[in-house]
């Protein structure tokens, strides 16, 4: 198959359990779906609906219990924990509800972080791609201010520089405005949707209507399972 019309992101009868003494728990149930590079889509469900069980098995930071997940028309199964990490590192990217900077440390210095353990990117390239991402986000004006010193919303907005420093092919943001208020949740979510407009990859996780609707894309999971998967707009 010609790898431009692969997804990026396909997984067949995707099951995710866990077990405690003996005791199986089901999280995710038969899950098929496919995500094209260039694609904005929310995933939407209530808390404990499996949501970000998803995200994390689509993310790398977990595996499925069975069926396939194919990444760049690749299954994953049998990856070694190497090959793992280097699609962590250089591959996926991830922006989180609690921001995870660091607070007495430089905007600019936050977004370097994920280039120090970067395999292809040389030193000399680390600190022009951290001051482009930053002007992505609209913060160079920021970029020697700490962590401590920013507002919730500018927060965000570093965690997604230092996501985009490493051009992945899907950056994944999980309740990325569960910690702002609406004013600066609305400033993030347009900068997503502007990354989007530029060609990035999103999934998005929320359990907010409002919040899903910046996405063109909304697959809803209830009960571990995909309830509905509606393409908003072109």
């Amino acid at each position: 198959m010609d790898s431009r019309k692969q997804p990026l992101i396909a997984t067949k009868g995707l099951c995710k359990s866990y077990f405690n003494d003996g005791v199986e728990t089901s999280v995710l149930h038969d899950i098929n779906m496919q995500i094209n590079a260039g694609e904005f889509v929310a995933i939407m469900g209530p808390s404990g609906s499996g949501k970000s069980t998803l995200m994390h098995i689509l993310g790398f930071l977990d595996t499925q219990t069975s069926g396939a997940y194919l990444f760049r028309g690749k299954e994953t199964g049998g990856l070694r924990d190497d090959a793992l990490a280097r699609i962590r590192v250089t591959r996926v990217s991830f922006v989180f509800q609690a921001f995870n900077l660091l607070p007495r440390t430089t905007v600019l210095d936050n977004v370097l972080l994920p280039l120090l353990y970067h395999p292809l990117i040389k030193v000399s390239e680390r600190e022009p791609l951290a001051l482009a991402a930053i002007h992505v986000v609209g913060l160079t004006d920021r970029k020697d201010y700490y962590g401590s010193q920013l507002s919730g919303g500018q927060k965000q907005r570093v965690a997604i520089a230092r996501a985009l420093v490493t051009n992945p092919d899907v950056v994944f943001a999980d309740e990325p405005t569960g910690n702002l208020d609406s004013a600066s949740g609305a400033v993030v979510m347009e900068t997503l949707r502007n990354l989007h407009s530029a060609g990035r990859t999103i999934i998005l996780v929320t359990h907010e209507h409002d919040i899903a609707q910046f996405a063109q894309r909304i697959i809803h999971i209830k009960d571990g399972r995909i309830a509905s998967d509606v393409q908003r707009r072109p």
